[in-house]
């Protein structure tokens, strides 16, 4: 079990809202769709109506400083088939990319690869009590676009296991581009943050309001006023 997961739920019930995609940009057709997900006929582009507020908020506040850039939306909601798709198919491009033969692997080699992949993917659980962040409807990916279209580059993809990913990799950066890659993370950052997200400590694209990462993360910050999550898992 992740720290994270012994945060309390209490149920809100907001409901789940389409996103205005004309608002945005998006990636299309979606990442997961693309590799075989099956969203059984749903839209991936839902959030909490708490948290797409949050968002539009968010872009907002980003075009304030950077005229004409707008946040980019990877995935959004995710249903529970989907993670386990995800989850799965992470693992196998891991043995595809490190050239293992699974057939070959001992069992504790298997585990180790389950651990990195676990590293960055929620478990796909149909617990109330530990739902995945992207199942609550309160979890998104994000990336930037420029005022010209263009993907703002961050030193490596969303969805990448490796150190890369975590948010402040490129904070002590001494080359040119990785200092930008660092910039272009904290725009983002600062953007999200500021519609009252908080950022996965392992993923720069990944943020999220009203869930279990979020509730833990702002109990750490306040130790002396802790809060439950309000966002639990939703079948849309």
């Amino acid at each position: 079990m992740k720290p994270y997961q012994k945060i309390p739920i209490q149920e809100c019930h907001e409901p789940l809202v389409p996103i205005p995609l004309e608002q945005f940009a998006v990636e299309s057709p979606h990442p997961y769709l693309k590799l075989g997900a099956n969203y059984a006929g749903k839209s991936p582009y839902y959030l909490r109506q708490g948290v797409l507020d949050a968002l539009i908020a968010a872009q907002n506040n980003l075009q304030q400083n950077r005229q004409g850039w707008r946040i980019l939306i990877f995935d959004a909601y995710r249903p529970i088939a989907v993670q386990q798709f995800m989850v799965d198919y992470t693992f196998q491009s891991l043995v595809r990319e490190r050239k293992l033969n699974l057939a070959e692997l001992s069992t504790q080699q298997k585990e180790q690869l389950w651990q990195e992949v676990y590293q960055f993917w929620a478990v796909p659980s149909d617990n109330p009590a530990t739902p995945p962040p992207h199942s609550t409807g309160a979890a998104i990916d994000v990336t930037l676009v420029d005022a010209e279209g263009k993907i703002v580059e961050m030193g490596s993809p969303i969805d990448e296991i490796s150190e890369r990913s975590h948010p402040l990799h490129y904070a002590n950066a001494t080359t040119t581009a990785e200092q930008i890659y660092h910039q272009n993370r904290q725009i983002l950052n600062t953007a999200m943050t500021s519609g009252a997200f908080c950022c996965h400590p392992r993923e720069w694209w990944h943020f999220s309001l009203g869930d279990q990462i979020w509730a833990l993360q702002y109990n750490q910050e306040h130790p002396q006023n802790p809060i439950t999550a309000r966002y639990g898992g939703w079948v849309q």
